[in-house]
């Protein structure tokens, strides 16, 4: 019986063998081979691979790794330069301690389902850790409905930015469609009527905010909602509080969220 080391030397040098052939194939000029030297050539590396198909999966498998790696490289440098423009933000938009030694980034649309089952994991967050700090960017990326939401709710912020926390978890509470009506009701709950918030949807810092959200959600490879960053690493989904809890508590231990 061959045993799995044995097994795994003989598939390297047998992979080694085929990467040797394969670059002197493609290395030495086509002419330095005749007819019939080349047809040689493609069929040793034909049978071998009919023969050892496992390494195609081997090699495929090493190349996610390889990108996958280089991935979460480009993606922690994008972080680290994009520090200010992810922690700092107007007022009302960060929740949690003002004196804070973790900042957690939650990317969100008001009618994104998971998002609304995530709005309890940032208060079970902030209740629990009294020197976390949460900030809160809104992507509407659901299409003009939740656009039109997030219009109003950046209006909302700028008159009324001592509320805005409260408000965004009531807007998340909401069962039917998040639009344009369903956010100015709401407002109107927190005093703010519509007729002083329908002048501001349309004004440039709003544009400019959603347009500046929107860009640096992409150039960190942020496609869905809800998405977090902490630490050094962008966490895709709602992977609960405690999963999220875990990461900020690497970031204090070792400044990174997988220590």
């Amino acid at each position: 019986m061959t045993s799995p080391r044995r097994s795994s030397t003989r598939l390297r040098r047998a992979g080694s063998l085929l990467l040797a052939l394969t670059f002197v194939a493609s290395a030495v000029p086509a002419q330095a081979f005749d007819d019939a030297q080349t047809k040689d050539i493609e069929g040793i590396v034909r049978n071998y691979l009919l023969t050892h198909p496992e390494i195609l999966i081997e090699s495929m498998q090493a190349l996610e790794a390889k990108r996958t790696a280089e991935e979460t490289h480009s993606r922690r440098q994008t972080i680290e330069t994009s520090r200010a423009a992810l922690e700092s933000t107007p007022a009302g938009t960060a929740l949690g301690a003002k004196d804070s030694d973790v900042t957690l980034v939650e990317f969100f649309d008001y009618n994104c389902g998971y998002c609304k089952r995530a709005a309890s994991d940032m208060e079970v967050l902030l209740d629990s850790d009294k020197k976390l700090r949460v900030v809160l960017k809104e992507i509407p990326v659901l299409g003009p409905a939740s656009e039109a939401a997030s219009r109003v709710s950046l209006a909302f912020r700028s008159l009324k930015p001592e509320s805005y926390g409260a408000f965004q978890r009531q807007l998340l509470a909401s069962k039917a469609q998040v639009d344009e009506a369903r956010a100015l009701q709401v407002a109107k709950d927190f005093g703010v009527e519509a007729s002083a918030l329908k002048p501001l949807l349309q004004s440039s810092s709003i544009q400019t905010e959603l347009q500046q959200a929107g860009a640096l959600a992409m150039a960190l490879g942020i496609d869905g909602t809800p998405s977090y960053v902490v630490g050094d690493e962008v966490v895709a989904g709602a992977v609960g509080a405690d999963a999220l809890a875990q990461k900020i508590a690497n970031v204090r231990q070792c400044g990174k969220a997988s220590c």
